[in-house]
C-alpha cells in the first residue's frame, strides 16, 4: 500500500528547515506532528521527599533541555543559589548550548559529550572527585545508571520531572498510513488513549531498539525500523520505505 500520510509522535520542528519538511517535499507525502507525551515538573516538596539537597553536589549531569529547565526552576523554588564554580556535564552540544539560557557560558566549567551518554561518561571518569547530581525524569534509560555505577563515581539521581500521557482523543477518527514513534512512552500513550487500537494496514515506524521492542511487546508489527546500531535516521528509514511502497 502507498504512503500518503504520516503522523510523527513529536512536536513540530521549530526550525523552518527540517529533514521532515524535505522528505514531505521530495516524496509528496503529508507529514503531521503531534506529541503523544509531555513533561510535567515535580513540585519542590517531592524533591525534598527524595532526600535531595542541591548544595551537596559539585557537578550536574544534563542529558536534556527538560533536565536543565527543571533543575534551575527547582533551584529557584528551593532558594538554592547555584554556585558559580558548579561544573556542568552536558550530553551534547545542543544541550550545552541550551544551558546558556541560565548561565554565562564562557564563565562556567562546562564539559560536552559528542552525542550519547557513552561519550559523556568518558569525561565524567576524568572527574571522579566530584559529587554528581543527575536531574532526570521518572523514566530513565537503564544504560545511564549502569555506566555511572561502572565508572565508580559518587552520584545521585533526582527525579525533577515526569513523562505524562497526552490527551489524543481528537485523533480518534483520524487515519494515517504511518505512525512514527521514538520511545516506549509513545507506544504506551497510543494504547492508553486508544485501548482498542488495531493496526490493520497502518505502518508502524520505530526509532531505537527499546522503542522497537516496546512496539513488538504491545503486539504491533514494526514495518519501518531505525535502529541505533546502524545509526539510520528516522527520515532516511521513512524515505527508503516510501520509495518502495509508492512505486
Amino acid at each position: 500500500m502507498k504512503v500518503k500520510t504520516i503522523l510523527v509522535s513529536q512536536p513540530a520542528p521549530n526550525a523552518k528547515q527540517s529533514p521532515y519538511f524535505d522528505l514531505a517535499d521530495r516524496q509528496k507525502v503529508k507529514i503531521d506532528f503531534r506529541s503523544f507525551i509531555h513533561v510535567e515538573g515535580v513540585p519542590a516538596r517531592e524533591v525534598r521527599n527524595q532526600k535531595i539537597d542541591f548544595s551537596k553536589f559539585s557537578a550536574v549531569i544534563f542529558t536534556s533541555r527538560n533536565a536543565i529547565d527543571n533543575y534551575f526552576r527547582l533551584a529557584e523554588e528551593m532558594r538554592f543559589k547555584v554556585p558559580d564554580d558548579m561544573k556542568y556535564f552536558c550530553q551534547s552540544e545542543a544541550v550545552a548550548f541550551y544551558l546558556q539560557k541560565y548561565v554565562v557560558y564562557r564563565k562556567r566549567k562546562i564539559y560536552v559529550g559528542e552525542k550519547t551518554f557513552q561519550d559523556l561518561i568518558k569525561l565524567i571518569k576524568k572527574h571522579k572527585t566530584e559529587t554528581f547530581l543527575l536531574p532526570c525524569a521518572d523514566i530513565l534509560k537503564p544504560i545511564i545508571p549502569e555506566l555511572l555505577n561502572e565508572a565508580e563515581v559518587n552520584w545521585e539521581k533526582a527525579i525533577l520531572f515526569k513523562t505524562m500521557v497526552s490527551d489524543l482523543s481528537d485523533l480518534k477518527d483520524v487515519y494515517y498510513d504511518v505512525l512514527v514513534f521514538f520511545s516506549p512512552s509513545g507506544i504506551k500513550s497510543l494504547f492508553e488513549n486508544f485501548p482498542d487500537f488495531k493496526q490493520n494496514e497502518t505502518r508502524i515506524a520505530a526509532f531505537g531498539n527499546t522503542t522497537i521492542k516496546a512496539a513488538e511487546d504491545a503486539g504491533l508489527r514494526v514495518d519501518i525500523a531505525a535502529t541505533t546500531d546502524n545509526t539510520t535516521s528516522m527520515t532516511t528509514a521513512l524515505e527508503d520505505y516510501i520509495k518502495v511502497a509508492n512505486k
